[in-house]
């Protein structure tokens, strides 16, 4: 795949996507906050792939923000029908993504192979690892897809997290209950310098460990910089138990990501 001298215009495709989430629009304020958490979201993500993807190629680039633009389409008749964003309470949100993506023929304007590692990228953008074995240009955009998505999920959650209760988006917690300490298993994950499997959270605080762990999951030079910039581990911890287990991890993380920006740098 070239660069070549034309982009695409996604104008067309950007104001479908206003459209998209202008049609699942609400009086039920509860209901509509949701909804507009993940059209915030989703255009949070196309600004951050932009910036992960600077210096890629400006077709990479285009790619990136199509990717981002669509990897969440199906949180909206998600919450409309199942009232959750827990895909194992409800379906997977990432293949509703790209079903809906299908349906209304959003890739048309790409070529076939273009089009290929788009649907791969939104299909599997929420699983627990990439694939194995993807075509190089798929493994890229994928990536890409999953930094830049968990970049701004860490922005929601903090919002969420230290928003009065009644302004929150009901959907960003999971329904997991608020409750003291943290569980062993995740403790465990985090200090093996592992990601936290969503089948072993116990409460709100396990989540945030979670997402504290997507850290050693991260892929481009440029997201570890985004993560600093932005004082994500910081915000994570203010937000977790002050015990020294919890610390100790946390501690340990921050030297996985010191160890990851020297390598950036040097």
């Amino acid at each position: 795949m070239s660069d070549g001298v034309s982009l695409p215009d996604l104008t067309p495709l950007r104001d479908w996507f206003s459209s998209y989430c202008n049609s699942f629009r609400t009086a039920d304020l509860e209901v509509q906050r949701n909804f507009d958490l993940k059209q915030e979201h989703t255009r949070n993500v196309c600004r951050d792939a932009l910036l992960i993807a600077q210096g890629m190629g400006p077709r990479f680039e285009m790619l990136a923000e199509v990717a981002a633009l669509c990897h969440d389409l199906g949180r909206f008749p998600q919450f409309r029908d199942y009232h959750t964003f827990k895909d194992s309470d409800s379906l997977n949100h990432a293949h509703l993504s790209a079903q809906v993506m299908k349906q209304h023929h959003l890739l048309d304007f790409l070529t076939d192979q273009e089009r290929g590692c788009i649907e791969v990228a939104v299909r599997t953008h929420n699983a627990f690892q990439v694939p194995e074995g993807l075509p190089a240009l798929t493994a890229d955009l994928l990536r890409l897809l999953r930094d830049a998505d968990k970049l701004d999920i860490w922005r929601v959650f903090t919002e969420y997290f230290n928003a009065p209760e009644a302004e929150r988006a009901s959907g960003a917690g999971l329904g997991f209950p608020d409750l003291p300490g943290c569980s062993a298993e995740p403790l465990a994950a985090v200090s093996a310098g592992n990601m936290v499997q969503l089948s072993t959270l116990k409460s709100l605080n396990d989540f945030k460990l979670l997402q504290v762990s997507w850290i050693y999951d991260i892929n481009f030079a440029a997201t570890f910089r985004l993560i600093r910039q932005r004082s994500v581990l910081e915000q994570f911890r203010a937000m977790l138990p002050r015990d020294r287990e919890v610390l100790d991890v946390l501690a340990q993380v921050g030297r996985y990501l010191d160890e990851k920006l020297r390598d950036a740098a040097a």
